[in-house]
């Protein structure tokens, strides 16, 4: 995925890669959207490797985005709309620490704003329970295998993507219809 000048990196852990790819590709401003593994200690890891939850790394997403279109902030703010970020190391029925809910910053600014917003949100107690949201600054960043990118695009009769999948586009497009993409 290679970006524009001017373009931004975000890099969000919010459960499987699958669901979150699904949403920020529909996201305008949003140029680019690409699955893979971060937050670990082994190089170049796989799936089957992630999933066994012996490397450290998390399910994530790294996003291309025009700031000029959506900024940082915005793309936070979807991000906690579409997932819970206060269960530990788990996202519905996906457990293990590869699904946790993480925030890797590629700047001081992404690391303020993503203080800021957890903060803002605790403040206001939108959420029951604790945001568990890690904070992490950006590493190495490894693209997925090539069968998992636009998984919900390619595959949207599959089980997973009926039951989990489609019910988190759904209320993505419900709660941020000004956000959609112009078709």
């Amino acid at each position: 995925m290679s970006g524009q000048a001017g373009w931004e990196t975000a890099t969000l852990a919010g459960g499987c890669f699958w669901c979150l790819e699904a949403v920020f590709r529909e996201v305008e401003g949003v140029e680019g959207v690409q699955s893979g593994y971060t937050g670990g200690t082994k190089v170049d890891p796989t799936y089957e490797q992630v999933c066994s939850g012996k490397t450290g790394h998390a399910e994530a997403i790294r996003i291309a985005f025009d700031p000029v279109k959506i900024t940082y902030k915005e793309i936070l703010e979807i991000f906690f709309s579409v997932h819970d970020p206060t269960t530990l190391n788990r996202q519905g029925a996906d457990v293990g620490t590869q699904y946790r809910s993480a925030i890797f910053y590629h700047s001081e600014a992404q690391k303020t704003a993503a203080e800021e917003i957890i903060r803002e949100m605790t403040a206001a107690h939108a959420w029951k329970y604790n945001i568990v949201t890690q904070v992490l600054p950006a590493g190495e960043f490894y693209p997925a295998e090539e069968y998992h990118d636009s998984y919900f695009e390619r595959h949207p009769a599959s089980g997973y993507c009926q039951v989990v999948i489609a019910p988190k586009l759904e209320k993505f497009r419900k709660k941020h219809t000004a956000r959609l993409k112009k078709v």
